[in-house]
C-alpha cells in the first residue's frame, strides 16, 4: 500500500457521491489512492451489500486506474458505535451512531493508521470548509441544504477537519447525479443508502431486537392515563416519533418515557403542544475549532444561533446561553416550536447565517429554569 503526503486518500463507499469525488478529483490531476472501510455484520459474517460495494468501488478504481484498498475495522467499530448506539436505547434515550461513526470511524481509527499517511482525506460528504483571516479551519455547510450533512459531522475535532476536504460541498445533489451520468459511471443511477452507517441492509428495529430482545409495555395517552395498547420495548421507539406505534385513531405521538415502568405515552393530534418544545439543555458541548462565543455565552441574554435537533433542511433560530454552575453545559431558547425534543439526540449549532458549524451538544431531557 503507497502512501505519501502528495497523495490524496479518498473514502469511497459504492455509491455515485463518492464517485463523483474521484471524478472531479481526476479532472483536477490530484493524486489519490481509493480506501474502502469494510464493516461486518454483529455476528462477524460477511455483509452482502458491502461485497456489491466493494465490487463497484473496484470498477471506479479500475476507471481512474488508481490504487484501491479495502481495510477493515470490525472490531472497532462494534466497540465503540453500535456499543454506543446500545447502550444509548437501552438507557431509553435516542442516538445517532452516524455521527459517531464519523467522528470515532472514518476520521479516528482510518485516519490513525492510514490516512494520515497521506496529504489529505476526501469524502463524499455534502460539506465544505472555510479559512477565516485569522487562518483557522472551519467546518462550514453545503450549497445543498436539503443534502447538508454537517450534523452528522459535528462531533469530530479540529485536527481531524484540519486533514479533511469535501469535494461536493460547493454542488447540489442533482448536478451530481448529472456529472456521473454525463461521465457513465457505472453507479451514475445507483440508489441513494438510507440506512444506519455501515449497516448495509441490516432493519435496524432487527438490529435492536437481536441485541435487546423483547419487553412488552403499555402504551398510555398522556392527557388521560388511557391505556391505549402495548408496544415490544421502549428501546424501539423515540421521542417524537408517529409511525410504528401499531394505534388506530391518531396520529399518535410519543411524548414521553418511563424507561423505570417500560411505559410509552403517547399524544394524539397534529397539533398538540405535547410533542413541541422551545427549551433544549445541552450537555457536553463539543467545538470543533474552537469556542465562538466566549464569555458573551455567559451573559443572561445569551447569543444567537442557528440550530438542528435533527437531520432535517432547516436551520431553527434561536439563543444560546451557557449554566454557570455547570462545565460544558448549555442551554437553547428556541425562536420556534421545536418537533421531537429527543433526550440522547445531538444538537448542531451553527452561526446565525447557518454558514458555518461551530460544533454540538448532547440534548438532556433535563428542565432548566430560563
Amino acid at each position: 500500500m503507497s502512501a505519501d503526503k502528495e497523495t490524496t486518500a479518498v473514502l469511497i463507499s459504492g455509491g455515485v457521491d463518492s464517485a463523483v469525488v474521484v471524478h472531479r478529483l481526476a479532472e483536477r490531476g490530484v493524486p489519490m489512492h481509493l480506501f474502502y472501510i469494510r464493516i461486518g455484520l454483529d455476528n462477524g459474517e460477511g455483509d452482502c451489500s458491502a461485497d456489491e460495494d466493494i465490487e463497484m468501488c473496484t470498477l471506479i478504481a479500475r476507471r481512474y486506474e488508481l490504487p484501491f484498498d479495502v481495510v477493515s475495522l470490525h472490531q472497532e467499530y462494534w466497540d465503540n458505535v453500535m456499543a454506543y448506539a446500545l447502550n444509548t436505547v437501552k438507557a431509553g434515550l435516542t442516538p445517532n451512531p452516524d455521527i459517531m461513526c464519523n467522528s470515532i470511524i472514518k476520521f479516528g481509527y482510518f485516519e490513525q493508521r492510514w490516512g494520515h499517511n497521506f496529504l489529505q482525506t476526501a469524502t463524499g460528504h455534502y460539506a465544505s470548509t472555510l479559512i477565516d483571516k485569522e487562518q483557522r479551519k472551519w467546518l462550514a455547510t453545503a450549497v445543498d441544504p436539503v443534502k447538508d450533512q454537517t450534523d452528522f459531522l459535528a462531533r469530530i475535532s479540529g485536527e481531524q477537519l484540519s486533514h479533511l476536504i469535501f469535494p461536493l460541498g460547493d454542488i447540489p445533489k442533482s448536478e451530481v447525479r448529472r456529472i456521473a451520468s454525463d461521465a457513465k459511471l457505472p453507479n451514475a443511477n445507483r440508489r441513494d443508502s438510507q440506512g444506519i452507517c455501515f449497516l448495509g441492509k441490516i432493519n435496524y428495529n432487527d438490529f435492536i431486537r437481536r441485541h435487546l430482545g423483547e419487553r412488552p409495555g403499555a402504551i398510555v395517552e398522556l392527557e388521560t392515563g388511557r391505556k391505549l395498547g402495548e408496544h415490544r420495548g421502549y428501546w424501539f421507539h423515540t421521542i417524537g416519533q408517529r409511525k410504528g406505534l401499531g394505534l388506530s385513531g391518531g396520529p399518535w405521538f410519543v411524548v414521553r418515557k418511563n424507561v423505570a415502568d417500560n411505559v410509552l405515552y403517547v399524544s394524539r393530534g397534529y397539533d398538540t403542544d405535547k410533542q413541541y418544545g422551545r427549551t433544549i439543555h445541552l450537555a457536553e458541548m463539543h467545538f470543533i475549532t474552537c469556542d465562538p462565543w466566549g464569555n458573551s455565552a455567559s451573559s443572561p441574554e445569551g447569543v444567537a444561533v442557528r440550530f438542528k435537533n435533527r437531520h432535517t433542511p432547516e436551520f431553527l433560530p434561536g439563543r444560546i446561553r451557557r449554566l454557570d454552575d455547570a462545565v460544558g453545559e448549555y442551554i437553547i431558547e428556541s425562536d420556534v416550536d421545536v418537533q421531537g425534543i429527543a433526550p440522547g439526540q445531538f444538537t448542531a449549532l451553527y452561526d446565525t447565517e447557518h454558514k458555518v458549524c461551530f460544533g454540538s451538544g448532547i440534548i438532556t431531557g433535563r428542565a432548566v429554569e430560563r
